[in-house]
């Protein structure tokens, strides 16, 4: 064999050596993911890049086996599909599952019943409660078990602020404000902030009054789970509502069963019928169902600007990758190359 012939078989050893590392890191152990959206402001800020670490909540095993190495859903460079489904993995993670509330969780969302488990979008958010307990909201508070949880300071909602001056968007950037427009002129605006920033603009001369923007306990929201007009909820009136845990038995409903029946169907594969309120699971009549996996309810730090389980229900375990942790760096790609990275962000915990 040639010099030039060993030398090709020696680089591409390294390299399928280099390609097997990077996928049993990525498939086993960490992961890194850029946040898209604002959802979870001022956490989390579009443009960060988190590191998501898949130990701390067990390891969850491949379950497509047919795809492209470092893909997702398409080929890096077409819009081809990059995997098959033809083969499927039953569900099984490794080690302890141990997710608290307040964690910030990396997972696949569920909605997108085109794609297996494991190739639906990544999702950020935070988890507001766990399997088995009972969520309320109540005017924007959220209450878990019966207890009002105590909210971090980026905890955002929208507000209508009415000020003596024009106000630009430079100014409202000053206080770190991203999101919101004007509503009939440059004096009258509905912002997106915390508690925090909403106190020091209070205390400005050039502030006429800022008021929480108000939705009605009873208003149903035809775009918030579970879609039925009995549960009168919207995003600052939700619940109460039990999270579906695993080996737990329910009554079934001519009502709860808008609750259940994508978990009965969807989550956990069954063959449901309701036939005037009478309900056959996998041909067999009856009005209870068990669960099979635990379940989780998802939402977004920026409160009136996130899609989380308000609008699309609970998470199963099996959606779930890892806890982002840390923000690797930063960057802001609609200012200019020197000054969009956000250095102050780069290695920062998570809280």
């Amino acid at each position: 064999m040639s010099r030039f012939k060993k030398n090709i078989k020696q680089w591409l050893k390294a390299f399928l050596l280099a390609l097997l590392t990077v996928v049993v890191v990525k498939s086993f152990f960490f992961w890194v993911y850029f946040v898209p959206t604002s959802s979870m402001e001022k956490t989390l800020l579009p443009g960060d890049l988190v590191f998501v670490n898949k130990i701390t909540y067990g390891v969850r095993l491949p379950k497509t086996l047919l795809t492209f190495p470092l893909s997702h859903q398409t080929f890096p460079f077409n819009h081809l599909k990059s995997y098959t489904a033809l083969i499927q993995l039953p569900y099984f993670r490794l080690f302890n599952f141990n997710i608290k509330r307040k964690d910030v969780v990396v997972f696949n969302y569920p909605m997108e019943d085109e794609h297996p488990v494991d190739h639906r979008s990544f999702y950020v958010k935070r988890c507001v409660a766990l399997p088995g307990d009972t969520l309320l909201i109540k005017n924007k508070k959220l209450i878990v078990n019966g207890e009002e949880q105590l909210e971090l300071p980026t905890i955002e909602f929208n507000y209508n602020v009415r000020t003596s001056i024009a106000l630009n968007y430079d100014t409202l950037l000053r206080y770190q404000i991203t999101e919101g427009s004007s509503l009939s002129n440059d004096k009258n605006w509905q912002l997106t902030m915390s508690d925090s920033i909403k106190n020091q603009l209070m205390n400005k001369s050039y502030i006429n009054n800022i008021r929480p923007i108000q939705i009605n306990e009873n208003a149903f929201a035809d775009y918030i789970f579970p879609y039925h007009p009995y549960y009168k909820w919207n995003v600052d009136y939700y619940g109460e509502i039990i999270i579906p845990k695993k080996g737990i038995t329910v009554q079934l409903n001519k009502n709860n069963i808008f609750l259940y029946q994508r978990i009965i169907r969807k989550y956990e594969k069954n063959n449901l019928e309701n036939i005037g309120g009478q309900f056959l699971i996998n041909g067999d009549t009856t009005n209870t169902y068990t669960f099979k996996l635990d379940y989780y309810f998802m939402m977004g730090d920026n409160r009136h600007n996130s899609s989380d389980s308000r609008f699309w229900g609970f998470v199963p375990e099996d959606h779930i990758i890892g806890k982002a942790e840390t923000i690797i760096f930063s960057i802001d790609k609609t200012k200019s190359l020197l000054s969009k990275y956000r250095n102050e962000r780069w290695f920062k915990n998570i809280e």
